[in-house]
């Protein structure tokens, strides 16, 4: 061994012992990485309506760098590759949503190693659906009895069990095929309408006092088809029911966590705002034991 050699060894070994004598850490040979981490779904993963946009992204994703998936990555210093995409389905997993923005699996691999989503408020337009039919029901009666609920019955949770849940099972169980290696958290909804019909706001959400309680059944039975989705594929379910609770449209600003249909503050109405976003990345920091 050459001379250089050994005086260069030596000299490593001196200096880690006297680290160690000081009770000094001896730094590693390698940084550890960070998580990577890859965020699908659709306009409540992507913040759809608050600003600023993600200049990455697709104006019609109409993305938000203050999304969940974001805040999430920059509290734990996760490598994030966003892809959400307002309007998304579960369809839109496999196939392009538009011309140019790729299905959404193509962003996972076995490298993967955390996956975070909100899925199926889309599907059959469950949301879109429910808020304008019992808004324009709500106008016509102008706000009394539950004009939406007489005429739809149990429509709309007939859809979520039929066709939206096994939807969004097979949706998670093509995330774990595609990312088997990762930790997957799919999120509930935030409650868009109070429980009661006393808590309503018709001037901002012009839902007929007797809905109010209907629709929020309907999302009720929305977040229960994705827990059971999540439970059955082995994925973590982030409870937003309680936390959200007191924090719906109907609710001042500085308090709600979804803007509401009318005098709103986001572009893209009836969604999370950013302190809604905020909250829902650290409820899913804490389901998952991030912090």
């Amino acid at each position: 061994m050459a001379i250089h050699a050994v005086r260069t060894r030596l000299a490593a070994t001196a200096v880690a012992a006297g680290a160690a004598t000081l009770g000094l850490a001896v730094p590693a040979q390698a940084t550890e990485q960070p998580l990577p981490y890859v965020a699908l779904g659709d306009s409540y993963s992507a913040a759809s309506g608050v600003l600023p946009l993600d200049p990455s992204a697709s104006l019609l994703c109409a993305r938000s760098t203050a999304n969940y998936p974001h805040v999430i990555a920059e509290r734990t210093g996760a490598a994030l590759k966003d892809v959400t995409c307002g309007g998304a389905q579960t369809k839109d997993f496999a196939g392009s949503q538009y011309p140019g923005v790729a299905p959404q699996l193509d962003a996972l691999s076995a490298g993967t190693r955390l996956v975070t989503l909100t899925i199926g408020g889309n599907d059959n337009n469950t949301f879109i659906s429910t808020i304008l039919a019992c808004a324009t029901a709500g106008v016509l009666s102008g706000g009394q009895g539950s004009p939406c609920k007489s005429q739809y019955g149990d429509k709309f949770s007939s859809d979520i069990d039929s066709k939206t849940y096994p939807a969004v099972k097979a949706a998670l169980q093509a995330v774990r095929n595609k990312a088997p290696n990762a930790r997957v958290a799919v999120l509930g909804y935030p409650w868009i309408m109070p429980a009661t019909a006393q808590a309503g706001c018709y001037v901002k959400m012009p839902i007929a006092s007797g809905d109010v309680p209907y629709v929020r059944d309907i999302q009720t039975h929305l977040n229960s088809a994705v827990r059971r989705a999540a439970d059955e594929t082995g994925s973590t379910y982030v409870d937003l029911a309680a936390a959200s609770e007191g924090h719906d449209a109907c609710q001042p600003i500085g308090t709600r966590w979804v803007e509401p249909a009318l005098f709103g503050t986001n572009f893209v109405p009836v969604h999370p705002n950013a302190r809604g976003e905020a909250a829902m990345a650290d409820l899913t920091i804490g389901a998952l034991g991030l912090r």
